[in-house]
């Protein structure tokens, strides 16, 4: 093989594992496949962890994996899936962070990881093995990387931050045990 062609090949791998593996992780939001809880069940989770209305914030995550990891599986509209996919773990990643970095204990290493190879795919291009490619690159121009995660960026930062003023408003409420509760009984 010719070096630009393991590029390319590199690239369609790295696509099909991080979009598959987005786009099943957002099916689960949506219809509960794979062992998921679908709109209802994640939309309660997400309410629970600040991001109102959970209902609706269920849908944008679940469009987000499911609609980006299915771009860059088929390398279509690259900058705009990976930049919608980065959104998505981002915010997950907020979840996360309390937890540390490693996955184990429920840290933000898992969504830190598709977030990232998403975004580094959305920048690097899907390759000549790709819808993109096929079709003259029509919706992957250069413009529409520093677009796309303009509009990502801006977002993201509106829905992860109005969470993290709601989380610490509810959190203004509330009062510290006096004593633990092993010096009570």
């Amino acid at each position: 093989m010719r070096r630009y062609d393991r590029r390319d090949l590199g690239l369609l791998l790295l696509r099909l594992g991080t979009g598959g593996v987005l786009a099943a992780h957002g099916t689960q939001k949506l219809f509960g496949w794979f062992g998921g809880h679908g709109i209802e069940g994640t939309g309660q989770f997400m309410e629970s962890v600040g991001y109102t209305p959970g209902r609706t914030s269920a849908t944008a995550a679940g469009l987000a994996e499911t609609g980006g990891g299915a771009l860059l599986a088929l390398g279509l509209a690259t900058p705009a899936a990976g930049a919608a996919a980065a959104g998505a773990m981002a915010g997950a990643a907020a979840v996360h962070t309390p937890n540390g970095f490693f996955n184990q204990g429920g840290g933000y290493e898992y969504a830190a990881t598709l977030g990232l190879t998403a975004a580094g795919l959305a920048v690097t291009g899907p390759g000549r093995l790709s819808l993109d490619h096929a079709l003259g690159h029509a919706v992957n121009r250069g413009w529409m990387i520093p677009a796309a995660f303009a509009a990502t960026a801006a977002g993201t930062a509106l829905v992860v931050g109005a969470r993290a003023r709601r989380l610490r408003k509810a959190k203004e409420g509330e009062q510290d045990a006096l004593f633990e509760e092993e010096f009570m009984e």
